[in-house]
């Protein structure tokens, strides 16, 4: 992994923050993904490490039974890059730093030898129709 040096008031630590144990939250890893859930209001705040290699198809699709991922995920790519595909053929590249918003049905990898850190904001199973994003990929 290819990181930049420092740059005044950073350290070496501050940059494995992204990766750091976190207090006070859910941890839980599923399908390789660690997923960090923080309850904020009505919502909930996620980070969300996507090792590399992590394919949602190979890793997630036998453990959820659906054919594409229809979760909406709305927030911000905080290290690493994110290949997300539709099946009607629309692809979305993210590299950090990014935000993005990913509407439901696609299948989703990490590019590149560094793992993807997401920073995402979830309302359970409303987080499309909360952020104004259809409840599944529409070909524009």
């Amino acid at each position: 992994m290819t990181r930049h040096p420092p740059v005044a008031g950073e350290t070496m630590s501050s940059l494995n923050a992204l990766l750091a144990p976190m207090s006070g939250v859910d941890s839980r890893v599923v399908g390789g993904v660690q997923l960090d859930i923080a309850r904020a209001g009505s919502s909930r705040v996620k980070r969300v490490i996507y090792p590399s290699g992590f394919r949602w198809s190979k890793d997630m699709k036998p453990l959820v039974g659906t054919d594409y991922c229809m979760h909406a995920h709305v927030g911000f790519l905080a290290q690493g890059q994110i290949h997300i595909e539709y099946p009607d053929g629309c692809k979305l590249e993210f590299a950090a730093p990014q935000a993005m918003a990913i509407e439901p049905g696609h299948d989703g990898w990490v590019v590149g030898s560094e793992p993807a850190v997401v920073i995402e904001f979830d309302f359970e199973g409303e987080t499309a129709c909360r952020c104004g994003m259809p409840e599944r990929h529409q070909h524009r």
